[in-house]
C-alpha cells in the first residue's frame, strides 16, 4: 500500500500534535515543478492540498504535473467530527466512486440522484457532483479513528454545482473541484494514492 515511504515518513510525525510546517518543510513544491528539500523518497503519485492557496497539486515521481483550483471548508481546518472543518494531515484515497457517470451527475449518500442543470448555482445546497474520491486518514488519533476519523466523516474530493465559488473556502468539510477537473483527476489517481492536506 504506502510501503516503506509512508513507514519512514510517519515515524517522524507526532500524530497527537501534527506539525504541518514540519511536513511542508520536508515536501515543498517549488513552482518549477520539483519536490525540494525532501530527504525521503515521495510516493509515486500524490495529491498536495494547500488550504491557504486553495489549490490541489497533482505530483508524480516528485514532479508537479498539474495544479487545480479548489474550495475547502468555510469553517476552517480541523479533524473533529461535527465541526464541518476540512481535516489536515496525511490521507489516502480509500474509494473512487462514479467512474462511468456523466459529468454534473448529483450524488446523495454516494448514489446517483440526477443531473445538475446549473454548475454555477447560488443555492445553499452543498451538492456532490461528477466524481467522488473518498479519503481516509492515515494518522491514528489525529485524523483516523474515534471522533477524528476522516472516512467516517465522509470527507471527499468531489465536483460542485458552485464552480463560481472555487478559490475560496466555501465547502462544508470536503474538497470541492470544478467538474471537468475532478473527472480528469479521477482518471489519474488510484485507491491508495497519498493525499496531504495542510
Amino acid at each position: 500500500m504506502y510501503g516503506t515511504w509512508w513507514d519512514n515518513f510517519s515515524s517522524r510525525l507526532d500524530s497527537t500534535a501534527f506539525d504541518a510546517a514540519f511536513v511542508l518543510s520536508r515536501l515543498t513544491l517549488d513552482r518549477g515543478g520539483e519536490v525540494s528539500d525532501c530527504d525521503l523518497q515521495p510516493p509515486e503519485k500524490m495529491l498536495c492540498i494547500d488550504v491557504r492557496l486553495q489549490t490541489l497539486d497533482y505530483v508524480v515521481d516528485g514532479k508537479l504535473k498539474n495544479t487545480y483550483i479548489i474550495s475547502t471548508s468555510k469553517f476552517g481546518t480541523g479533524c473533529r467530527q461535527n465541526t464541518g472543518c476540512t481535516p489536515i494531515g496525511w490521507h489516502v484515497v480509500a474509494e473512487r466512486i462514479g467512474e462511468d457517470v456523466s459529468p454534473g451527475t448529483i450524488f446523495k449518500g454516494r448514489r446517483v440522484t440526477g443531473l445538475a442543470t446549473d454548475l454555477s448555482s447560488d443555492s445553499a445546497d452543498d451538492l456532490i457532483t461528477s466524481r467522488i474520491l473518498w479519503l481516509s486518514g492515515l494518522q491514528p488519533g489525529f485524523n483516523q479513528g474515534g471522533q477524528v476519523d476522516s472516512k467516517n466523516r465522509y470527507i471527499y474530493i468531489h465536483g460542485t454545482a458552485q464552480e463560481h465559488l472555487l478559490g475560496k473556502p466555501m465547502s462544508e468539510g470536503c474538497i470541492r473541484m470544478a467538474n471537468s477537473d475532478v473527472v480528469e483527476l479521477f482518471g489519474l489517481v488510484n485507491t491508495d494514492t497519498a493525499v496531504f492536506i495542510g
